[in-house]
């Protein structure tokens, strides 16, 4: 992957890129479809940018409840803005499918760079929105889980990613097993809700492909 086409390096040339990862010593490895690419209990001070595949973040809590917290797709980064001291839940990267990840230590970015360049500065700052978006991001998955029922959560699901597509088409990421993970509803009840938004006319469903006939 051409790492100017990762957020994090956004308005860095190609040169400073290549130059940048070299600088942070960045470190790549491959996972297999399955594997756990990082357990916070056991992994601290690196980012993760997936460079090829997907990625998502789990909580599995102490009752073995599973939860998506976040889908993390080629180009995403992930990092330990989870691993809280003391949680007693398991936060962990899992590889939805094959992936190649490159690891960066937060240190190396953090540092003061011993040339002052403007492309260190520059990615700095890109970190620092990147954050502020996954904030974002973690107010709208707590909006979706603060309503009630199966059926408000699907809508209310479909309406953020209409918001994010500017368009009543849109396709979401997850398979119906991993939307009621990250819904956190029983994925059997999911499914009859979701038959019944499609008999009322309220959604059109191809696969992963939604339009939102409620939001037209």
């Amino acid at each position: 992957m051409d790492f100017c086409n990762i957020a994090l390096f956004e308005n860095v040339s190609h040169h400073d890129c290549e130059r940048m990862m070299q600088c942070f010593h960045a470190t790549n490895a491959n996972f297999p479809a399955g594997a756990v690419i990082c357990d916070y209990e056991k992994t601290f001070g690196r980012i993760g940018i997936v460079l090829k595949g997907m990625a998502s973040l789990i909580r599995t809590d102490e009752n073995g409840s599973r939860t998506i917290l976040e889908r993390v797709e080629e180009g995403g980064l992930f990092g330990e803005c989870f691993a809280f001291s003391g949680n007693q839940d398991a936060i962990y990267v899992t590889a939805d499918t094959d992936c190649e990840i490159s690891f960066i230590t937060y240190d190396e970015i953090s540092k003061r760079c011993s040339n002052a360049c403007a492309c260190h500065t520059q990615i700095t700052e890109n970190l620092f929105r990147l954050i502020s978006e996954k904030a974002l991001g973690l107010s709208e998955r707590v909006e979706v889980l603060s309503r009630r029922s199966i059926r408000d959560r699907l809508l209310c699901y479909f309406n953020l990613c209409a918001d994010h597509a500017k368009q009543t088409v849109f396709s979401i990421p997850f398979t119906g097993t991993a939307l009621a993970d990250y819904l956190c509803v029983d994925r059997s009840a999911m499914l009859r809700e979701i038959r019944k938004l499609k008999n009322e006319g309220m959604i059109e469903m191809d696969k992963r492909q939604v339009t939102a006939r409620f939001l037209q």
